[in-house]
């Protein structure tokens, strides 16, 4: 489809503010330089100047220069850099850096706020302006860049609108640091000879303290990175001399700095006993992938035009027939020869779409270089370059991972193709971090077989750095500097050094005069004492690196086998911890366990055969699920008669609270017909006068807990605890499976004092009946009946005490959010009222009446689970142990009791803190740190009358801001409007006169004509011209 057809669609614009949003992609500033070095680089520059110029009428008070001597950029390729993400680099088999198109856009812009750009080729000379400033005083909302172009002998303008040009000259004279014509030139004329380019950046960003990023005073000979200190950083993170030394992996490219020339380092060189590991792996697929799949896309498209093609000769032909012609015959055949290239582009995409896919099954293979740093073993790590480009520095592996000094002061050295692992877009990290965590791991594997190959560790590991002059047991003290350890040192690392003018590595022979020399940065072949490498015509040699082999441990049968079980073994044992300690968060989870609580009479459970099993409750919401709950208190002991009832029972959840009981009461389950003995100790208001103290005891009530059944089950004479409950319960206890048996923990406690003894004297006693069953099952019922004669009054109180709970009631199927705001008692239960946050009134009403415990009703936030009402909490009393955290799960809580744990406390003031450091003005006197740190008495004085006054004038401040944009931007419309409208009146009225002087004019030569309309005009226009043609 023509492009014609989509000129009326929208196209999307970028702003000048996207010229920032794109810079802050360069978290590290020298990553940012280093992307106009990699454009000189991929330009075949042989040498770039870095520099400064001072200008203390500019930001920063400096200029940044980058000057090259590659092959510079015509009107057309300058014209391409401002094009965001187009690249004519960009190919999988390119060794060239840039891929992207957005380096020097995003590096610049990272660097300052402008950025002027010279270039020569071809006899032409272009200048480039890229200015925020520009954009900011205009008022200018798209990305306007000035691009005027002269010839490079007479300075003419090359143009064919001068009225354009002469805007764009403008706009540089009054944006730049150049002022005049003359000034422009002498800029050109730094490029010596006939190509190249400088970039120059200017009002540079600066720092809080109004100081450049760049420190340019403290080293004339470097760039460092600002207040930064020499100790605990990386010289490469602190010097671009440094950084720039290591960039590339093999630097042609001269670099200068200030004038002073960088001593580039080819890292393999500069590194004790070098060996080289070959690793192979089909794991790295994913550039692969993507490059198959474009190259099946153009394959696909390819073959369809070619298809179209012979389609169309085939017709031509047909339709032609026996038509021999001379005009048929040369279209015919360009229609043939037209399909033939066609076809021949398709098997050409075909064939590199059957290559790519042979290469992306092949393994890819990756070269490992380490070597020991003897001159800063401090400065270990490996070097990760992706086309020859530094992406990774220092990065620890393997046992350099653990600390110690195995494998301290091991340099590892890798080049990762684009085919392999692909950068992102600052050039600091890779985009596939799977892959590169499995690059990282295979290095740690390689490097780990060097620290073996290398028997440093065999000879001593302190016996050899002392050997290279390290004395001091501090790893980051630098080596001695007497003059034995710095021939030592220089002995085993030749040195190695490019010529100025072949740009040929050149490796040097040692001579003992030779070490601390000073190399002028003009070093040429010539110079060198080896006469077989005296002159740059020799060819250059290559480095001979060792070859080493991973050599994988292979295990004996028996040793795998070992290692199996040991790993079965504590596998079992984490799943055994895992089934002691599963949480219970709700009453779906509660019948799970082997338990079945029921508040029918044992006699009656007899007589029914099963029971519909009750529907599980509603999902609770995560807050619930999710809430924090400490851990139950120590079990209390019971006497032996009652953890004799079975060998293997089920352990039972605390009951504490007659709400539990209240809330149980509507679990129902099945029971067995079988013969049940249920004996009753005592009557149900008797109550226990006495309690054994430590080393007595005291006989119980007759026939307590007593069985004829079996003798084992009679109780011992010992004090035991049994629970209060209001509510008559029956909680049954079948046995478990054998292979989930659970035994009941019970202990003794017998450290009350004797006033505690008397208090309990004044308590309502309790009773306990236990009824055993006797079946295959052998299931045991303890039957829990509390005494009659509760005073309503307390009862009332304790349920007024639910008013205020934020509880969910269930209406039409439908989950609600609501508030408790009256307690009613019942004779069998309590009934809430609810009054509704939200339901809708035309179904629902806005409140409700709902029984306490029931499924349709379910609490918003759980207390505490050690919460227990005070009448569970009564000394003297039979207490059934509840089982500690590592065999027992936990039970939902009584959530009708009051919620005072420290946990809750904790997490609300938690909560609190998060919120204040959230919302926190820019300008309050209350930093972010020490709000962290605030204690809750601190929260509590905190003065929120003022943080959200200042939040307030902030939020308002910044409306404020957005209304008085939106106003501008809407008057400037509305001027535009106008100004399209005037024109517009305008236009037609041109078009109107000149309608009427061509129908004068066509009167003049045909006195007959007669023309009324418009239309008439243009339909008679219309004939002549095809007359014509």
């Amino acid at each position: 489809m023509a492009l014609a057809n989509y000129s009326s669609l929208n196209r999307a614009q970028l702003t000048f503010e996207y010229l920032h949003t794109n810079s802050t992609t360069h978290e590290f500033l020298f990553g940012a330089l280093a992307e106009l070095v990699d454009n000189a680089r991929d330009a075949d520059a042989t040498r770039i100047d870095i520099y400064t110029e001072q200008r203390e009428d500019l930001r920063g008070g400096f200029m940044l220069c980058f000057l090259d001597d590659g092959t510079g950029m015509d009107s057309n390729e300058a014209a391409s850099v401002i094009q965001f993400g187009k690249s004519a680099k960009r190919s999988p088999e390119s060794t060239q850096i840039g891929q992207y198109g957005n380096g020097l856009k995003s590096g610049s812009m990272r660097i300052g706020k402008d950025f002027i750009l010279f270039t020569k080729k071809d006899n032409t000379m272009t200048c480039l302006l890229l200015s925020r400033t520009f954009h900011e005083e205009e008022g200018i909302d798209e990305v306007i860049v000035p691009l005027p172009t002269w010839n490079a002998r007479s300075w003419e303008p090359v143009t064919d609108n001068m009225e354009k040009f002469s805007i764009e000259t403008e706009l540089i004279y009054k944006y730049s640091p150049f002022k005049s014509e003359q000034e422009v030139m002498e800029q050109f004329n730094k490029i010596c000879g006939e190509k190249g380019t400088l970039v120059i950046i200017f009002n540079l960003k600066l720092m809080d303290n109004g100081e450049p990023e760049l420190d340019v005073t403290s080293d004339p000979q470097d760039i460092q990175m600002a207040e930064t200190p020499p100790e605990g950083t990386k010289p490469e993170r602190r010097s671009f001399r440094a950084y720039a030394a290591v960039l590339y992996i093999d630097p042609r490219m001269r670099i200068f700095i200030n004038g002073h020339k960088v001593q580039t380092k080819r890292l393999s060189c500069c590194l004790y006993k070098p060996r080289m590991y070959k690793y192979t792996s089909n794991r790295f697929k994913t550039r692969a992938e993507q490059e198959v799949k474009k190259a099946e896309h153009m394959a696909r498209i390819a073959e369809e035009k070619a298809r179209e093609a012979e389609s169309k000769a085939r017709a031509l032909e047909l339709r032609l027939g026996g038509d021999l012609t001379r005009e048929s015959r040369v279209t015919l055949r360009q229609v043939q020869n037209s399909a033939i290239t066609m076809r021949r582009e398709a098997d050409v995409k075909k064939r590199i779409k059957d290559a790519k896919q042979r290469a992306l099954k092949e393994p890819k293979e990756l070269n490992f270089i380490f070597g020991v740093n003897i001159e800063q073993r401090e400065l270990d790590g490996m070097f990760i370059y992706n086309c020859s480009r530094l992406i990774k520095m220092y990065e620890k592996v393997g046992p350099q991972l653990e600390g110690g000094m195995a494998c301290g002061g091991v340099v590892g050295v890798v080049d990762v193709p684009y085919l392999v692992l692909e950068p992102t877009h600052n050039k600091q990290d890779f985009a596939d971090a799977k892959e590169y965590r499995h690059l990282l791991k295979a290095m740690g594997e390689h490097l780990a077989q060097y620290w073996k190959d290398v028997a440093i560790a065999q000879r001593g590991i302190i016996k050899f750095w002392d050997e290279f002059g390290y004395l001091s047991a501090n790893w980051n003290q630098p080596p001695s500097s007497e003059l034995r350890y710095k021939r030592r040192r220089a002995m085993e690392i030749p040195t190695t050094i490019q010529c100025d003018v072949c740009l040929k590595w050149r490796t040097l022979p040692f001579q003992l005069s030779s070490v601390e020399k000073n190399y002028p940065d003009t070093w040429v072949c010539s110079m060198n004492p080896d006469p077989e490498q005296d002159r740059c015509e020799a060819a250059e040699q290559k480095q001979k690196v060792p070859l080493g082999t991973l050599k994988k441990d292979l295990k004996s049968q028996e040793e795998k086998q070992k290692q199996l079980t040991e790993k079965i073994r504590q596998q079992q044992e984490k799943l055994e911890a895992l089934q002691k300690t599963t949480p219970i968060r709700s009453q779906a989870d509660l019948k799970k366990l082997p338990l079945e609580v029921t508040t029918r009479p044992a006699e009656e459970n007899t007589q029914s055969q099963t029971r519909p099993q009750r529907p599980r409750s509603p999902p609770l919401p995560d807050v619930i699920k999710n809430a924090p709950s400490r851990p139950p208190p120590p079990p209390v002991s019971l006497p032996k008669s009652i953890s004799q009832l079975k060998k293997s029972s089920s352990p039972w959840p605390n009951i504490s609270t007659p709400k539990l009981a209240s809330m149980l009461s509507k679990e129902e389950a099945s029971t067995s017909r079988t013969h049940q003995h249920t004996v009753t100790a005592g009557k149900s208001n008797s109550a226990l006068k006495t309690l054994a103290k430590p080393g007595t005891t005291t006989k119980p009530p007759s026939a307590v807990l007593q069985s004829p059944k079996s003798s084992r089950e009679t109780p011992s004479p010992k004090a035991a605890k049994v629970p209060a409950l209001k509510k008559s319960a029956t909680v049954k206890y079948p046995q478990a499976s054998t292979t989930r048996k659970r035994t009941l923990n019970t202990t003794e406690d017998g450290s009350e004092d004797e006033g505690e003894h008397k208090k309990e004297k004044a308590k309502r006693g309790k009773i306990v009946a236990v009824k055993e069953e006797k079946k295959d099952s052998s299931e045991v019922v303890v039957e829990l009946t509390d005494s009659a004669g509760e005073e309503d009054l307390a009862e009332l109180k304790k349920a007024q005490k639910d008013k205020g709970l934020h509880v969910e009631v269930r209406v039409n199927k439908e989950w609600f959010t609501g508030r408790v705001t009256a307690v009613e008692m019942g004779k069998h239960a309590v009934r809430w009222k609810v009054k509704f946050d939200y339901v809708p009134t035309d179904t629902t009403p806005r409140d409700r009446w709902v029984e306490k415990g029931s499924e349709d009703v379910r609490l918003m936030k759980p207390p505490s689970p050690e919460y227990q009402a005070p009448d569970t909490q009564q000394e003297g009393e039979f207490v059934v142990a509840e089982p500690s955290t590592s065999d027992c799960v936990r039970i939902e809580p009584d959530t009708t009791g009051p919620s005072s744990s420290q946990e809750t406390v904790d997490l609300l003031v938690q909560i609190l803190r998060n919120c204040l450091r959230y919302f926190l003005p820019p300008n309050f006197p209350i930093s972010k740190k020490e709000l962290s740190s605030m204690s809750s008495e601190g929260l509590l004085a905190f003065p929120l009358k003022e943080y959200f006054k200042q939040y307030e004038v902030g939020l308002q401040n910044l409306c404020n801001s957005y209304q008085t944009r939106a106003d501008a931007r809407a008057k400037a419309c509305e001027e535009n409007l106008r100004n399209s409208e005037r024109k517009l009146k305008e236009t037609e009225e041109k078009l109107q006169k000149l309608r009427t002087n061509i129908v004068a004019l066509l009167q003049k030569v045909q006195e007959d004509i007669d023309i009324n309309t418009d239309d008439e005009l243009d339909a008679y226009i219309e004939d002549l011209i095809t007359k014509g043609d």
